[in-house]
């Protein structure tokens, strides 16, 4: 489903620097559905996704002031600004806030399985917003995951 079922994708697949911070964060966000029970207190999912949306932007401030203070942000087209809101607070501050409500009240495992289903929420969006239709491998592909999901999710 990633590669689109096009082998030469998959064999011209580099490893940069891209790949390596993506796979840090899938790290992370593995991780962290199993460590919220751990470090959940008592507190409201919302609560609890809004210190870390704080401490995130805290640490992203650390790591980017440089290229902050060069950004002209009067100059960005009204896209940008939009594309913002709609990262911090559909794409972050929504997800992790489902996540946290669903982690505290299923096991990880579970959870988490559900975060395979993404590549093919893409290609739903991709028919749904731009008429593009998958190739039939890649139905396959996002036909093997639901499958692989209902048997993780099987009692």
């Amino acid at each position: 489903v990633i590669f689109r079922a096009d082998l030469a994708s998959l064999l011209a697949f580099h490893v940069g620097r891209g790949e390596v911070i993506y796979f840090v964060g899938c790290i992370a966000h593995a991780a962290y559905a199993p460590l919220i029970r751990k470090l959940n207190r008592g507190e409201p999912a919302v609560v609890f996704t809004f210190g870390m949306m704080v401490a995130g932007t805290v640490l992203l401030a650390l790591y980017s002031w440089p290229a902050v203070l060069a950004t002209d942000w009067a100059a960005l087209p009204g896209i940008v600004w939009v594309t913002l809101v709609y990262v911090a607070v559909a794409a972050s501050a929504m997800t992790f806030v489902l996540l946290q409500y669903a982690s505290l009240r299923l096991p990880a495992a579970k959870v988490m399985a559900y975060t395979y289903l993404v590549p093919s929420w893409v290609a739903l969006w991709e028919l749904i917003l731009h008429g593009v239709v998958q190739p039939g491998l890649v139905l396959v592909g996002v036909a093997m995951t639901v499958v692989a999901l209902f048997l993780l999710l099987k009692e």
